[in-house]
Order: C-alpha cells, then structure tokens, then sequence
C-alpha cells in the first residue's frame, strides 16, 4: 500500500519543511485546481505520468505554461521520435499508488516508484512556491524550490531540472541532452510481457554531486555497463568515470597515477633499478593508464552505437550509414 497524504505531510513536518496546505474539492485538471487555489500567491504545476516503449516511466512536471512537446522530449532522452506517450491509468495506481488526478513528484516516496525518472520544470525556480497535490486531488501544497529539493534528496532521489521547452538538434556530434535521465530499469506492470533483448538505458544518475540539484544543459555520455575483462597489474584500478563531471574526471585520473606511483617506489625496485627507476614508473604509468583510457574511448563508441540503435526508426538509411561510419572510425588505429 503506498503513503497517505497524512504520512506525506507528517513527513514533511519532520524534515522540517515549510508548506501551506489548501483543502478544496477533488479536482481533475490544473484548470479546475485553479479555481480554488489559483489567485494565491505561486505557480501552479502540471504534472504528466509517461511512459517509454521499454515500460520505462517518467514524471515531468512543469509550469502551466511551460509547453511540452513529446516528440522533442523522446528525441532529447534519445528514446527517437515517438518513444515516449502517455502511461496507462492502471499505472497510476500500481507505479505511483495515487488516483487519477493525483501525478505529483511527491508519489516517488513509493517504493513501487523509486525507478521513475523524474524531470522538473527550471521554471520552478524563478517563482517563490509552487503547488502540488500531496498524493491526494483533493488539497494542494505550497512549498518552496529548496524544500522540495529537500524532500527529494530525502528519499535518495535529486532533483533534475529541465529546460523542457528547448529544442537542442540530435545527430552525429550532438547526442540526445537528457539521455542521462533514462532510467536504468523499470516495474513491468502485470500482464505486460517484458521484450526479451532489451537494452537498459542510463543510470539514474540525476545524482549530482553532494545530492545538489542540477540544471540539466547539455549531452552527457551512458554510464558503461560493462567493465574490461583484461587482465590488469596490481596497481591498476578501474576508473568509475563520471562524464557528467570533468572535475571528478582529472581528480580520478590523477588518483590512479598516484596510486601507481606509490605502488612501484618500493625499497626493492629502488635499489634494483636506480637510475632506471623513474623510466620504470612512466612505464607503468603509460601502460596501466594507457589501458584505461583507451577502455573509455571504447565506451563512449559503444554509447554512440546505443544511441544509433535507440533512433534507428527515425533515421534515413544515408543517416544510418553516416553514423555507424562515425562509430566505425573509433576503432582505427
């Protein structure tokens, strides 16, 4: 059984959130929650439970008049032109476990949701609260940007925000901007047979660094999810790449020459080598680093091939071969 609006909002109070609660009849449409709470102070939300071809769902929630367009959006997730539509009613009640009426960001402290990718409107945050319904249609909430924030980092799940009336062109050298907020599996609801050979899209790693929220702006590559079988010395290590974040990207890199460093200044390769030492480790260096780095390349190939696959339907036959020329031309020397 998912939360109550009772255990929604005593929740809150225990974080320490501030809100304003309006009760007020059930209502259906953001046009009918505007009769009752639409002259105070804040923006009003709409919010659309979809879903992907791969049973994969979302939440979006924007402004009332924040425009969405579906195929632009299913474009930007690299799900291709079409590949995302509306979720089924019967979803409503077994993925976020509320009522007709009742999408919310708040429904992902469901366990039966915690795989929903969530897309909030950037807009948000040029207003000083906006409304939602607390799991039930018939009151609304009040709150600030920051205490949402708040609530959703609570429950393991940051805030992503989204320019989602951009139109950012998708090709060869532009991959789809929010292909990082495909989630990375997804509950099939009961009956629906689930299609054998499916690829998973990226992680939900609308993680941003210190669980802050994030603006999401520009592409970012698929988290690998295979690692190198390759056999590797004792001083190398798998670097856990996080291309969302050139920083953590150096930091990593020098951490592992560190490391190797460390591991071939022993007493006995002093001695043994001595003048020889330091070619020694830049040996181990380019050859343990070398490695890596070149598994990485070979990741971000394969996630362009992802991406071809993903908008297969959607390419002429002259895209298709330009674009696996691209991923072709990864590979040679």
């Amino acid at each position: 059984m998912g939360w109550t609006k009772e255990q929604l909002l005593a929740r809150l109070q225990e974080l320490q959130i501030d809100f304003s609660k309006y009760d007020h009849p059930v209502v259906l449409t953001v046009e009918a929650q505007a009769k009752y709470v639409g002259h105070m102070k804040g923006a009003l939300s709409k919010n659309l439970f979809l879903k992907d071809k791969k049973q994969r769902f979302y939440i979006v929630s924007a402004l009332t008049e924040t425009k969405v367009d579906l195929k632009v959006l299913s474009q930007r997730l690299g799900l291709g032109k079409g590949g995302i539509r509306m979720a089924p009613e019967e979803a409503l009640g077994e993925i976020l476990q509320v009522p007709l009426g009742c999408v919310t960001p708040f429904a992902l402290v469901n366990e039966s949701a915690r795989h929903v990718s969530l897309l909030l409107d950037q807009g948000f945050k040029n207003h000083e609260c906006c409304f939602f319904h607390p799991l039930s249609n018939d009151s609304s909430i009040a709150l600030n940007v920051r205490d949402l924030d708040k609530f959703l980092n609570s429950i393991g799940n940051p805030p992503a925000y989204v320019d989602l009336e951009a139109n950012p062109a998708v090709g060869k050298d532009q991959p789809p901007d929010l292909v990082m907020l495909v989630p990375s599996d997804a509950k099939i609801l009961a009956g629906t047979p689930e299609k054998q050979g499916s690829s998973q899209g990226s992680e939900k790693n609308h993680i941003s660094v210190n669980n802050q929220p994030k603006v999401v702006t520009v592409a970012k590559a698929v988290k690998p999810s295979t690692a190198s079988t390759k056999e590797k010395s004792p001083g190398a290590v798998n670097l856990s790449i996080s291309y969302a974040d050139p920083d953590k990207f150096v930091e990593e890199i020098l951490e592992k020459t560190r490391t190797i460093v460390l591991t071939e200044i022993k007493e006995e390769n002093i001695e043994k080598h001595q003048d020889q030492l330091a070619t020694m480790i830049s040996n181990s260096i380019s050859k343990q680093l070398g490695l890596e780095l070149k598994n990485i390349a070979c990741r971000s190939c394969s996630t362009w091939l992802r991406l071809i696959l993903l908008d297969f339907n959607t390419k002429a036959e002259g895209e298709i071969i330009e674009l696996l020329g691209a991923f072709a031309s990864c590979f040679k020397e």
